[in-house]
């Protein structure tokens, strides 16, 4: 892991539009860019302001060849907070940039984080499989095989142009970020489910599950009963068929946003 601070975000690393409170912050996941979400961005700054960045050597950040791990893209989201003067924002984070999201709250705590936004992720555990999938991110016989069926399965049977091309870019990643990926999440997984995480904060945090993906009653009824116990806890599921569905269904993501971020303020 790199010991020197991370090459701060600069203008063109961050998209930052639109007026209002709480300010969301849109953060993707690993070996992905920002701009999957410029549909989003272009629809939510339309009710507030709207922040959109790149993790540190991804998308249009310099490339310097330092390691470095969630707690130090932690460490840059706090920063750029600072430096573009936000003083409530809720983080929509991708994926498994939703450990990002929840230290995020657990250190600026819930006056300046009131609530976040978890996109389509495993916030109950981790699937059956899916450990072996990381392990094999991290070995340098496998990692491409590995990656080669996170395509497929994110691709397979979604006649989406925008949502295939993106994909193709988080391929372009190699070794180093594939690696990386596949170590930080399975350290987050060691220490629970992400819900565990939340529901241990000193004061658990409004949170909101906006998903496609899996499909499987079971799980959407698990988490609607987890809701129904936890009532910080708020699941929507979409009717998008993709992993990426703010490729599909941009409008009604933007809506259910929005409207959990009114609930908010």
């Amino acid at each position: 892991m790199t010991t020197l601070p991370l090459t701060p975000a600069s203008d063109r690393d961050v998209d930052d539009v639109g007026v209002g409170v709480p300010a969301l912050l849109f953060l993707p996941g690993w070996c992905g860019d920002r701009d999957v979400f410029d549909g989003l961005v272009a629809r939510c700054s339309q009710h507030r302001r709207v922040l959109a960045t790149d993790l540190p050597e991804h998308g249009t950040r310099p490339r310097t060849g330092d390691d470095f791990g969630t707690g130090d893209v932690v460490d840059d989201v706090a920063a750029l907070l600072e430096q573009r003067g936000v003083e409530r924002v809720v983080p929509v984070a991708l994926s498994h940039a939703g450990w990002v999201a929840i230290e995020l709250r657990r250190r600026l705590g819930p006056h300046r984080v009131p609530g976040v936004v978890l996109l389509d992720w495993m916030v109950l555990g981790p699937p059956p499989g899916f450990l072996d999938a990381l392990a094999g991110l991290q070995d340098p016989h496998a990692w491409r095989d590995v990656r080669a069926g996170l395509s497929a399965m994110w691709t397979t049977g979604v006649d989406v142009p925008a949502l295939h091309e993106y994909v193709d870019r988080m391929c372009n990643y190699g070794a180093p970020y594939w690696h990386r990926a596949g170590r930080e999440i399975e350290a987050a997984f060691a220490d629970g489910s992400p819900l565990a995480a939340i529901s241990d904060l000193d004061e658990p945090c409004q949170t909101l599950h906006l998903y496609a993906q899996p499909a499987d009653d079971s799980v959407l009824a698990a988490q609607q009963a987890y809701a129904e116990a936890q009532r910080w806890f708020h699941v929507h599921r979409l009717a998008a068929r993709s992993h990426f569905p703010m490729f599909e269904v941009p409008d009604d993501m933007a809506a259910v946003i929005e409207d959990f971020a009114c609930s908010l303020s």
